[in-house]
């Protein structure tokens, strides 16, 4: 077994490298330029909805008061009706991305860890490069991309859209693994 604390170099360096990745792949590739599309008549559409002042979360409309609900005629007509949406409210400010890029390094750490330790608890000093690789890579695999699945499963997320984002997984999952397998003890 390798001590978890003995791997706060690889932990560290993935983070910054996934990082690194997913600021190229946001900033200078296009291809999820097609993960949103134009909402029709924009402007008329913020028009009706500011009065209401919607403060921030998340939200779906219709909503049911209960399970029971969903099967009630008057909510199957609100269904039928439409429009049938879910949501997320942001505040009414312009964005700011320093929050979000620091917990997406945080959380890039937190994957790193979640690694670091299946791998520190399955490997020993000494692996082989491709062992260490392969166990890292798959953690961080889950980590970075099965998860997002559960957008076009439960919310309706474009399957392009949620699957160009696995494949972004994908890369950083092999940038850690790389990380891992480079710098194992």
């Amino acid at each position: 077994m390798v001590s978890l604390v003995s791997l706060w170099l690889p932990i560290l360096l993935s983070a910054v490298a996934v990082f690194a990745v997913s600021s190229i792949i946001h900033m200078f590739l296009t291809y999820h330029k097609a993960d949103y599309t134009d909402l029709p008549n924009e402007a008329e559409v913020m028009n009706a909805l500011r009065p209401f002042n919607i403060p921030p979360g998340d939200y779906v409309m219709p909503k049911p008061a209960s399970t029971k609900d969903m099967g009630t005629p008057e909510f199957i007509a609100k269904i039928k009706q439409g429009p049938v949406a879910f949501m997320t409210v942001f505040p009414n400010e312009p964005f700011n991305m320093g929050k979000q890029l620091t917990l997406w390094f945080l959380y890039s750490v937190l994957v790193g860890v979640f690694a670091a330790y299946l791998a520190s608890r399955t490997l020993d000093a000494g692996a082989e490069y491709l062992t260490v690789f392969r166990i890292t890579g798959t953690v961080a695999f889950a980590g970075y991309g099965l998860a997002l699945l559960q957008g076009s499963i439960w919310y309706g997320r474009k399957w392009g859209a949620t699957l160009r984002s696995v494949f972004d997984g994908l890369m950083y999952a092999l940038f850690t693994a790389g990380m891992f397998g480079w710098l194992w003890p």
